[in-house]
Parts: structure tokens; C-alpha cells; sequence
């Protein structure tokens, strides 16, 4: 019997693990928390075949010895890809990456097909794992996949019908060396598409273009900016395609400026795989909001209360900063070791009082000082509870107030994921503001 190891034992790591049993092999599951050591790991690492590494696993002693024994390690997604390619029938994919926008444009990519009456789920990023969908083998006509760096790291063969960079900003740089790393990277998604399949290119998003000549695919240009050689760009109000308006920017249920470029990509995918125009539009015109993603979740006296918790990183979240002009923000997390000017920048412009938590605290503080940005505007509240509880100690809710939420990185200093993170604001402003506390 072939053996496998699979590295990590969270979602990625699991439905992998699923996969390679349902295909005979004996697996070796290795976590230092949960499972085997790594330490006992590189005693059997000689009798493995195939090493599956779990996007957030990082370079070890294991993974590095794997390589110098020539042993196969892919990621999850590889090991997924080459399943559904041996069956007869097997879905199209749908891959999507990005700095930004990546999870509203696979959520609503996969509802519009769904909407369509096509059988279509996503996984990848988001959800489940891409292993463990496949390995439930439902009979899907497509699968869309959220798809982060991390997860592009390992493949070999990974080749999606349609794939798309929705943006690039600076990201990661606690995990690449310098930015082009985590860039290159990102546009592994199109490394072995063939003419006959597609790229969607933002050509607004300079570090996307600069690198399209090394796609090999059909390339369909988008643009927030302008129309020439596009496909699709907004023009006197409408979203245009082939000279033809086919969208009403008014009428979309996704409002701003972000929001229409991820609308732009999900035009784009309806053009290619032939979806009723009528359809789309009727989708777009009343889909809803996401949660965590500039979500208005609750309004007390004339107070609004925004969740960004997906805001985690510098562009995100100065976008939704920007576009609560006055806005009360509560900031912070893991330190990703990025340039904060951007978003001392931002802050500075847009904010009137920033409550500061977790990881990046005093470095945030320390920057926004520097940058000229009143010390007696910024509170270290270090976590989300004091931010909520002294927010409601000192606004008067029957005043115009935007409290927002976007920690512009991540949160895996404080809680599990950006949901739980997000849903723990939501649980505490309702607490504080709704409950009648006053402590």
C-alpha cells in the first residue's frame, strides 16, 4: 500500500487525508498539536511517497527534508486537481486569487451559477477544502475555487478553466521576502493554462498587467479606468460589454467602488460560459452583502455599526475607511511585518478616533505619532471588548456615528479566523449597546 503524510491537521490537511484514503493510500497524519510529531515524522519520511503540505504549515525541518529526498510534495489543491482529472466527467473550474475582493467574487460567482441551474459549489479558501468536495464526488458541472498564495505555493499541475487576479497589493511579507514573491506567486493560478482556456486580467492593477505576457491563456481584460482593448469597463452609469450596456451600475446591490470591479469579474465569467444576460442582472440587482465585508449589521438611535473583519490587510481596509469618512475604527492584529504608512495615511485622513488591539498595537501607535496623527485620538484598548465597552462609554448614539471595524491584518492573534473575530463584534456591540449594559 502507497503511504502518504499529510503536514497539518486543519481543514486543507483533513480533506486531503479523506482523498488519499478513498484512493488506497495508507496516510500518516503529522501535526505537532494534534497528531504525529514532525520529530517522529522524519524518522518515516524515507517510506513516503507522496507529501501533502497544508497552506498554513510553514517551511520546517520536516517539509525541507522531504525535498531533499526528491519525495513529491504538492498542497491539497494539486492532490484534488489530479483526482477529478482521472474521472470521466469532471467539472470546469472556476479559480479566483487576489489581494482583494477574492471572497465576495467566488461567493457570487458560485450563487450566480447556482442561480443559473447549473450544480455548482465553492471550496478552497473558503468553506470546505477543494479534497474534501471532490472526495464526496456529487456531480458538479462546476466548482469555483477561492485560492490564496498560500495555496499556489506546491501546484505542479493545477489547470483551471477559468482563472482571475482580482488585485495585488503588498501582503504577507511575515511569510516572502519581498513583495514580487508573494505576486509571482499569486499568478501560479494561470501557470498551466493552454489557449483554449481563460484569464480574466484588472488592467487597472499594474502588477497584474506587467505579468500577463507570461500567460499563455485567452486573456479578457477588465478596467475600472477606461475601455480601451477591455471587454468589460463601466461607462455613463452602465457596466459595458461588447459596446452593448448590460449592467446598470444604480441598480446593483453591491455598492462601491470595490465592489463594481468584483462585479466586472463576475460579468466576465457569465460572458464566457454563456449565461443569460437577463439572469445576471437579476442576480446582481438583489443579491446581498457579505458578512464581515463592510457589512452594516446594526444601527442604534443614529449610530451605524460596520464589521470589517475581513478587512485583513492595508488596501482592504483603507478602502472601507475611505468610505466611512469621520468613522470611529477599531484596528489591529497580527503583525505582518507590512509598510503601515498607507494606513497611517488613511487614518489620518479619515478617522476622528482609532481604538487600537492586538499584536500591531504599539508598533501602529507608534507609526500614527510619527505620522502626525493626534495622540489623544488614539486609545490602546488592546482587545475587541474594551474597544466596545469604552466606544459606549463615550458617544452619545443619538449623534451621526460610524464605528467600524477593519483590523487591516489578520487575527490569528487573538482569535481562531476573521468570522469568529467578526461575529465577536457583532456579539459585543449588541451586548453593549443593545442590552442596556452600562458598565
Amino acid at each position: 500500500m502507497s503511504k502518504a503524510l499529510v503536514f497539518g491537521a486543519g481543514v486543507s490537511g483533513l480533506g486531503a487525508k479523506k482523498l488519499l484514503e478513498k484512493n488506497g493510500y495508507k496516510v500518516i497524519l503529522v501535526d505537532d498539536k494534534k497528531a504525529m510529531s514532525s520529530e517522529e515524522a522524519l524518522k518515516i519520511l524515507p517510506e513516503i511517497e507522496l507529501f501533502i503540505k497544508s497552506p498554513g504549515v510553514p517551511y520546517t525541518e520536516l517539509v525541507k527534508k522531504a525535498f531533499e529526498l526528491n519525495i513529491s510534495v504538492i498542497d491539497e489543491v494539486e492532490l484534488a486537481y489530479r483526482y477529478i482529472k482521472k474521472k470521466i466527467k469532471n467539472p470546469k473550474i472556476i479559480a479566483v486569487t487576489g489581494t482583494n475582493g477574492k471572497t465576495t467574487t467566488t461567493t457570487k460567482i458560485k450563487e450566480l451559477i447556482q442561480y443559473c441551474g447549473y450544480k455548482c459549489e465553492f471550496a478552497g479558501n473558503i468553506g470546505r477544502s477543494f479534497a474534501d468536495l471532490v472526495a464526496e464526488d456529487i456531480g458538479l458541472d462546476y466548482i469555483v475555487l477561492e485560492l490564496s498564495s498560500y495555496q499556489l505555493e506546491n501546484v505542479k499541475e493545477f489547470r483551471p478553466d477559468i482563472a482571475m487576479v482580482i488585485n495585488l497589493a503588498p501582503d504577507h511579507l511575515d511569510r516572502y521576502e519581498k513583495s514580487e514573491d508573494y505576486y509571482d506567486t499569486k499568478f501560479k493560478i494561470a501557470a498551466k493554462q493552454e489557449a483554449n482556456d481563460y484569464f480574466i486580467a484588472n488592467m487597472n492593477c499594474h502588477e497584474s498587467s506587467k505579468r500577463l505576457e507570461k500567460v499563455k491563456s485567452a486573456i479578457w481584460k477588465i478596467s475600472l479606468e477606461g475601455k480601451e482593448g477591455c471587454d468589460l469597463y463601466p461607462e455613463d452609469g452602465w457596466v459595458v460589454y461588447k459596446n452593448r450596456n448590460i449592467i446598470s451600475v444604480e441598480k446593483l446591490s453591491l455598492k462601491g467602488r470595490h465592489n463594481l470591479e468584483n462585479v466586472l469579474f463576475i460579468g466576465a465569467v457569465a460572458e464566457i460560459i454563456g449565461l443569460e444576460e437577463e439572469k445576471l442582472r437579476d442576480f446582481l440587482y438583489n443579491t446581498k452583502t457579505l458578512e464581515h465585508r463592510m457589512e452594516r449589521f446594526l444601527e442604534v438611535g443614529n449610530s451605524l455599526f460596520i464589521n470589517d473583519s475581513k478587512g485583513t490587510n492595508i488596501e482592504s481596509s483603507k478602502m472601507a475607511i475611505e468610505a466611512y469618512h469621520g468613522c470611529i475604527l477599531i484596528c489591529g492584529g497580527v503583525d505582518k511585518k507590512l509598510d503601515l504608512k498607507p494606513l497611517v495615511s488613511a487614518i489620518k485622513s479619515h478617522v476622528s478616533k482609532v481604538y487600537l488591539i492586538g499584536e500591531l498595537s504599539d508598533k501602529l501607535e507608534q507609526e500614527l505619532i510619527q505620522g502626525g496623527y493626534p495622540e489623544s485620538k488614539i486609545i490602546k484598548s488592546n482587545n475587541l471588548e474594551n474597544s466596545v465597552r469604552l466606544i459606549q462609554k463615550t458617544i452619545d448614539v443619538n449623534e451621526k456615528n460610524n464605528i467600524l471595524l477593519s483590523p487591516a491584518t489578520a487575527s490569528f492573534d487573538q482569535f481562531k479566523n476573521f468570522e469568529v473575530r467578526g461575529k465577536t463584534f457583532k456579539e459585543l456591540v449588541k451586548k453593549y449597546f443593545t442590552a442596556g449594559e452600562k458598565s
